[in-house]
């Protein structure tokens, strides 16, 4: 037998937030610890980070080993990779399905995993969105009563999950369910910046002729600060901004005055900010300050029922007419995994209302193999669907990067480094761009 399998319980059935579970430590040096887990939290993670649910001293133990999910009636287990593997009742294990009586194994900790009806757990909240986010499957409606304890702080954020699973709107909802809603909400993309000028379009510039240029530190004062794809700033870079984090201090490039800011902090990245930690790539203190809260979204392929619902969803907000969503498109939608997610999804139904019947095709690799319509055609009926400026810019944005990448790849003769460079963007962020196109 292969020493990696996927061990599966019988499924039972049970109301929903009527079990709970819980995690306790048998043997090992941190004998004693427990976990409770129910409904009000969609994932648990245990491991040696000072982040983890489960914080364990076991030297054999990852930093982010393994995370525990709550399902309707059973517990999900997954191993994240770990250095030395996770068992379950003696089965070394990638993911498994958990009913309570199981002993779990990590490193030299054993665990035990009890499930019990809890009649005080608060049941599932039946509400298919939070703000803007639109979600009805169980792990997203898991997901608003922590988002929304978290909307009402000024807590520190950080949002990891894959690029397009809506990463950003999830922090300016945040921002607009708070304290901070009157004040700007300001995104900095991290990724989309060349070294050399992340400290001052961060911190501002001031030149030896007076000339102030206010970073978005400065922008944002009174409101949020969101740092898209954060773990691509440089080591100095970080540094400075902790010092924003926890005392609201800074200085702006050219000059040697600190400032005092009164900004709310939230971070998005597609990586693994703990295992980045772990590679010594991201600054230890820095993702201590700002995953105070965390929140990891969930790929569209695991939100079980949502493509048929945002799919209606962004028909109606989209189209002008009174149009059902035709069936014959949307069966494909639902069978296709979706490695783009919610971004890729509306973009689909884009393409699908601006360019009409034209788009649809049997399948959505078909559909997909509709590309867009010249620039100038494309922005008018992009202005035609009637969207927001933020969903309408992306979309030809979108459009606008797949062509620019195109071009400056064949220009340079497939050379990612000089394509890059002749771009001024940062080489990580062109290839961003560039794997972006080829999930698509």
């Amino acid at each position: 037998m292969d020493d990696k399998t996927t061990l599966k319980t019988r499924e039972g059935k049970a109301p929903e937030g009527d079990t709970t579970f819980s995690v306790k430590v048998l043997t090992g040096p941190d004998a004693g610890q427990e976990v409770r887990l129910d409904g009000t939290k969609v994932r648990a993670l245990l491991g040696t980070s000072e982040t983890s649910d489960l914080r364990l001293t076991d030297r054999l133990v990852s930093r982010r080993h393994l995370a525990f999910d709550v399902g309707e009636s059973l517990l999900r287990v997954t191993d994240l990779g770990s250095s030395n593997g996770t068992t379950v009742n003696g089965v070394r294990i990638v993911d498994a399905l958990l009913a309570g009586g199981e002993i779990v194994s990590v490193g030299e900790t054993t665990l035990m995993v009890s499930a019990a009806r809890d009649a005080s757990v608060p049941r599932l909240t039946s509400a298919t969105n939070l703000g803007r986010v639109v979600g009805g499957s169980v792990v997203m409606r898991r997901l608003y009563p922590t988002c929304a304890r978290l909307a009402a702080s000024n807590l520190p954020v950080v949002i990891e999950g894959e690029t397009g699973t809506g990463k950003e709107l999830l922090a300016e909802t945040l921002h607009e369910l708070g304290p901070r809603a009157n004040g700007p909400f300001v995104v900095f993309d991290c990724a989309a910046v060349a070294p050399d000028r992340a400290d001052a379009l961060l911190f501002g510039e001031e030149s030896r002729a007076g000339e102030v240029h206010p970073g978005v530190l400065e922008q944002a004062h009174g409101g949020t600060l969101f740092l898209d794809e954060v773990a691509e700033l440089d080591e100095a870079t970080q540094a400075k901004l902790l010092r924003a984090i926890e005392r609201g201090e800074y200085v702006r490039v050219g000059s040697s005055t600190w400032r005092k800011v009164d900004v709310r902090f939230i971070a998005a990245s597609r990586r693994d900010l703990d295992r980045e930690v772990e590679l010594g790539q991201f600054r230890k203190d820095v993702y201590f300050r700002l995953s105070v809260g965390r929140i990891e979204l969930p790929p569209l392929r695991q939100r079980t029922g949502d493509v048929a619902l945002l799919a209606g969803y962004f028909w109606q907000r989209m189209s002008m007419g009174d149009d059902p969503l035709p069936a014959s498109f949307l069966t494909p939608l639902e069978s296709f995994a979706w490695p783009g997610n919610v971004r890729e999804l509306i973009n689909t139904m884009a393409r699908r209302i601006a360019l009409g019947e034209a788009a649809e095709a049997d399948s959505v690799e078909g559909l997909r193999g509709s590309r867009s319509a010249p620039p100038g055609e494309l922005v008018e009926r992009v202005l035609e669907l009637g969207i927001s400026l933020t969903e309408a810019r992306a979309l030809v944005v979108e459009d606008l990067e797949r062509r620019y990448v195109e071009r400056m790849l064949a220009k340079h003769d497939g050379n990612v480094t000089r394509a890059a460079a002749a771009s001024g963007l940062a080489r990580r962020y062109f290839q961003v761009l560039r794997a972006r196109q080829r999930e698509e």
